[in-house]
């Protein structure tokens, strides 16, 4: 190799030449004053700064948004965990009301026909004759019992008793010619069981929807004693 050869170097086009006009190459600055180097520092730990502002508040949205997204999941499970509860609490209190309303019927099976006419009075008073269709275990016991309430109330027309023995404990008709009036106790607990399941199946999951809403989604990733 010759001397020549060993200290030559590439041509690197620094500098253009373009007709008359030279374009000298910018060259890197080597050496700075002591205020362009605070200035530099400065401006350098302000980008730094800025930086980990930015990724901490991007990592403290990320875990917010996560946070909302749990606490949406878990106010979903509470929200049918709820629903649940409050269908069982009122399955539970009709069963015990039915229980109860039994018990009562058995003991007292006179009981709403003589409420009935007690609360009818009014509207029968100019009726000369009422036929009274029961299915009463004791005849005689339902006659006593409506003979009293009748008197209590004053209706000074005339009772006519009809057993029915296909009808259930409890259950009555009145009839006097213009009108009728007639209760069953096992058709009213029917209605109400139905009457609740409707108002369970209307309600569904919305009783708990206020709290679900102030959740923003900004951050978010994503009657068994009525007489018919």
């Amino acid at each position: 190799m010759t001397q020549s050869a060993a200290i030559s170097r590439p041509f690197t086009f620094d500098t253009v030449f373009d007709g008359d006009q030279v374009i000298a190459p910018v060259r890197p600055k080597r050496s700075f004053a002591l205020d362009e180097v605070e200035t530099i520092r400065t401006e350098a730990f302000a980008a730094g700064e800025r930086s980990a502002v930015a990724r901490a508040e991007e990592e403290a949205a990320t875990a917010l948004a996560e946070t909302t997204l749990a606490i949406r999941q878990a106010m979903g499970a509470l929200t049918r965990l709820a629903h649940e509860h409050r269908s069982a609490s009122a399955e539970l209190a009709l069963t015990a009301a039915r229980k109860i309303a039994d018990a009562a019927l058995e003991q007292f099976p006179e009981a709403p026909v003589a409420a009935a006419l007690a609360a009818m009075a009014r509207e029968i008073e100019a009726v000369p004759r009422l036929m009274i269709r029961s299915g009463a275990a004791d005849p005689a016991r339902l006659e006593a019992a409506l003979h009293k309430a009748a008197d209590a109330a004053g209706y000074k027309g005339h009772l006519v008793f009809k057993a029915e023995p296909g009808m259930s404990t409890g259950a009555f008709v009145f009839d006097w010619g213009d009108g009728r009036a007639a209760f069953d106790p096992t058709l009213a607990a029917t209605r109400i069981q139905t009457a609740l399941e409707a108002a369970l199946a209307a309600e569904g999951l919305h009783a708990e929807a206020p709290i679900l809403e102030n959740l923003s989604p900004d951050i978010s990733p994503d009657s068994s004693g009525d007489v018919s």
